[in-house]
């Protein structure tokens, strides 16, 4: 046994109101920029039923495994058994009202909101360009948090600089 901190792996939850585009995008950049640091997961407070096609074909198009994508109900990871989380992330300004389940973990959250492509009425070329510049920030953001000294933080410190990442996000279109 080593004890060393850095080798715990955290667990990630993204949450959006309809778990079909920005949560699932953040969690296969997750799943690809923290392997072997993170597990990401994400749910919906209200799920659409299936992962957004135009998401689908940019996670493809960067290649991203989309095996076993599915939009789910953010209860759960509430319930007996679920994975115990270290953080939640509300990706959307509605899930970020919504009254949240109780997690295990008693994991720490942020919200960190992003324009929702989901719901873009533009033409085909400026809905792919969305969702492309809507992946960018998700990237960005997550390259920034995968690179934070995590163990090295304490618990009041990381919050600090979680909750200033969501600050820093970008404009709703």
């Amino acid at each position: 046994m080593s004890g060393n901190p850095s080798s715990k792996i955290y667990n990630v939850l993204f949450l959006c109101t309809g778990n079909s585009a920005r949560s699932i995008m953040a969690e296969c950049i997750l799943r690809r920029l923290g392997q072997g640091r993170f597990d990401a997961f994400s749910a919906g407070s209200h799920p659409a039923g299936s992962v957004n096609p135009y998401a689908l074909e940019l996670l493809k198009r960067f290649n991203h495994s989309t095996e076993g994508l599915r939009s789910k109900d953010w209860e759960e990871f509430a319930q007996p058994g679920a994975p115990e989380l270290d953080f939640v992330f509300t990706v959307c300004d509605k899930a970020a009202a919504e009254v949240c389940p109780v997690w295990p973990g008693q994991p720490m959250t942020a919200h960190w909101g992003f324009p929702d492509p989901a719901h873009f009425d533009g033409t085909e070329p400026e809905r792919r360009a969305l969702f492309a510049d809507v992946y960018g920030q998700i990237h960005n953001r997550l390259s920034i948090f995968v690179s934070l000294p995590i163990a090295a933080l304490d618990k009041l410190a990381l919050k600090k600089r979680l909750d200033e990442m969501g600050q820093r996000s970008p404009q709703h279109a």
